[in-house]
């Protein structure tokens, strides 16, 4: 496999990697052992909704900058040219909308889980749907983000395969476990500057040997890897700039937005603003990584040009080629091949760790603790880690079934996008329309997953079969710099455009994001008008977003009452003063209060027993129970 030399770890390497696991698991042992001690579910799970703006932003940012990606996107850039950059595009209203329509809604409502607000506008069968359909995605999801680098690294560098997955495993599922939310958070930070760090060597390095930027934007001219803004409108077209920037913000949304990993860092921010402003300062951090990716892309291209290492045979994947890449730059500096691969597992280790974290508070959450209200808080927080500890161990196991699966492994990675769609249209079916019941809700996620799986196992396995392989690279960006791209496009633009079934599986995977929660939303709808609407009268106060109220301010009050527009989410004052409803809820859900919330309900005592939609939420609650 090409020239062995090179591809080698120095024991500088080596030191490095170490480094950075025990660096990572120092942060967890701290937190372990300090402050609190994690004594509570509400910092063991929520870092005792204390944490600043910048830590959590950086988190958020680690979070679903995966290895996967760090090592995806070079590779992408590379071969199809800067197209993908455009992503950076639908990243503006991606965060927006979550940062001033699903943060406010969450945060208010003093949640633990993102589910439990299925269970206070949907009803309990609902949350159930969800957090189940949660779990599932995650636990796939994780095992091949574990896996994969793995996988990648041990045939460039012969880096010992299962070595790398235990000792990151078993490193991550120990912080995890111990150190709580607030560890995940702070090893995030830590993650986040090493992957910086490792991804700026080698584009530095990389420039630098190529004969500087200019050169290596000149190359990648030359070799029409520098793409314009394609306005192209046709949803079958792979990377255009509309299925970029406009169905990218449904994958964000998805993301950013309801996933259970990062609306529990949004609450355990200190307050709502904080909890925005640590969404705002994602933007720039998201471009800048986005930039670096598009940056290695070209330093690669300006290095092998069209004789890429997949096609000389040194590799036999894509994911492979950046690895190579970064071995042969840096053969001659030891070390720097070391720190990419922290930044590589490091990208690993923010995401499962994420992932153990996030799946233990929803199964705690709203699996445990709906069925024994009565659990104490210290068996609740032991249980807690208990969870996050045997998540740790199914993710190992997961990582060995993915190396069991071969070519499958793709349809894993995508299943984390097929799930994700669903559910981001059942939250908004909830959110924005006021008269959808339980019954649409339930029917709608049924329909949008069965949609998803449909076109995600069709479009694999058409993209499989042979006959259908013409199709797929018609999806190829239309840059004719080279014979080969110019051969496929005249073979590609004489076939007939696929229609009816073939249409939907050839749809790009920038809009199944849009598509399924689209599916969702609309089923939901008219199953809950044949099934009878809510009013919106009858909901909780606060799990309504006025969007369509917004939207039609210029109606009359009564035309916009009868169209369902009148919101309660008009709580718009100090961020301690939350609804005193699901104070209440939390309470008989067995959660530990902060100190904060104790004070609070001291000082509104009599608030609190007038308002009638307390003993709603009491009675709500024990209904369920």
């Amino acid at each position: 496999m090409g020239d062995t030399v090179q591809m080698h770890f120095s024991t500088v390497d080596y030191v490095i990697f170490v480094v950075l696991l025990v660096a990572s698991a120092g942060i967890g042992l701290y937190y372990a052992f300090s402050g609190g001690r994690q004594r509570t579910t509400q910092e063991f799970l929520l870092a005792d909704r204390s944490m600043r703006c910048l830590p959590v932003s950086l988190s958020l940012l680690a979070t679903f900058q995966s290895a996967v990606a760090i090592l995806g996107a070079p590779s992408e850039i590379y071969t199809y040219g800067t197209q993908y950059w455009f992503l950076g595009c639908s990243y503006f209203l991606g965060l927006l909308i979550p940062a001033h329509i699903f943060i406010p809604v969450f945060y208010r409502l003093r949640l633990s889980s993102a589910y439990e607000y299925l269970e206070l506008r949907f009803s309990k069968s609902v949350r159930i749907c969800g957090t189940v359909t949660f779990i599932f995605q995650m636990v796939i999801y994780m095992g091949v983000v574990l896996y994969a680098p793995a996988l990648a690294l041990n045939a460039v560098t012969g880096f010992d395969l299962w070595g790398a997955v235990l000792a990151m495993g078993l490193v991550c599922t120990l912080y995890t476990a111990l150190g709580g939310l607030k560890a995940v958070i702070w090893t995030d930070v830590f993650q986040t500057i090493v992957m910086f760090a490792g991804q700026l060597a080698v584009i530095v390095v990389g420039t630098h040997q190529a004969g500087g930027i200019a050169e290596v934007w000149r190359k990648a001219q030359n070799g029409s890897r520098i793409a314009g803004l394609d306005l192209n409108p046709d949803p079958l077209e792979r990377h255009t700039f509309w299925t970029l920037g406009v169905g990218g913000v449904f994958l964000m949304l998805a993301l950013y937005g309801v996933n259970q990993a990062q609306v529990q860092r949004y609450l355990s921010s200190r307050t709502e603003k904080e909890a925005i402003m640590s969404c705002y300062a994602v933007f720039p951090c998201q471009q800048v990584v986005l930039t670096l990716g598009c940056l290695m892309g070209l330093v690669m291209y300006a290095r092998y040009g069209e004789e890429s290492p997949l096609d000389q045979g040194y590799v036999t994947t894509n994911d492979q080629m950046v690895l190579y890449f970064v071995m042969d730059v840096l053969r001659d500096l030891p070390g720097l091949p070391g720190l990419f691969v922290a930044c590589l597992f490091s990208g690993a280790l923010s995401t499962i760790s994420s992932a153990f974290n996030s799946l233990a508070t929803v199964t705690m959450e709203d699996l445990i603790k709906p069925h024994v209200p009565a659990m104490t808080e210290a068996r609740a927080t032991l249980l807690s880690k208990m969870l996050a500890l045997a998540y740790g161990l199914v993710c190992l196991a997961m990582a060995y079934i993915a190396s069991l699966m071969g070519s499958v492994l793709q349809a894993a990675l995508s299943i984390f996008g097929m799930v994700g769609g669903p559910l981001l249209g059942l939250f908004c079916l909830g959110m924005f329309f006021p008269w959808a019941n339980s019954t649409g809700a339930l029917v709608g996620l049924a329909s949008g997953l069965v949609m998803a799986f449909w076109i995600g196992i069709g479009s694999f396995v058409s993209r499989m079969s042979p006959s259908a392989l013409p199709v797929i690279n018609a999806t190829i960006i239309p840059d004719v710099g080279n014979m080969t791209t110019a051969v496929m496009t005249t073979l590609t633009t004489t076939k007939p455009r696929p229609s009816g079934v073939q249409a939907l599986y050839s749809l790009s995977y920038m809009w199944y994001s849009a598509h399924n929660s689209a599916t969702v939303v609309v089923v939901g709808l008219v199953v809950s008008y044949l099934t009878g609407p809510w009013k919106e009268k009858d909901l909780n106060p606060g799990t309504v977003y006025p969007v369509l109220g917004n939207l039609l301010f210029f109606l009359p009050q009564r035309y916009r009452e009868k169209l369902c527009c009148v919101t309660p989410l008009e709580d718009k004052s100090k961020d301690l003063d939350r609804q005193p409803y699901q104070m209440a809820q939390k309470e008989s859900n067995g959660v530990a209060c902060t100190k904060e919330e104790d004070k609070l309900r001291e000082e509104e005592g009599e608030r609190v027993t007038a308002q009638p939609t307390c003993n709603l939420a009491h009675t709500l609650q024990e209904t369920a129970l």
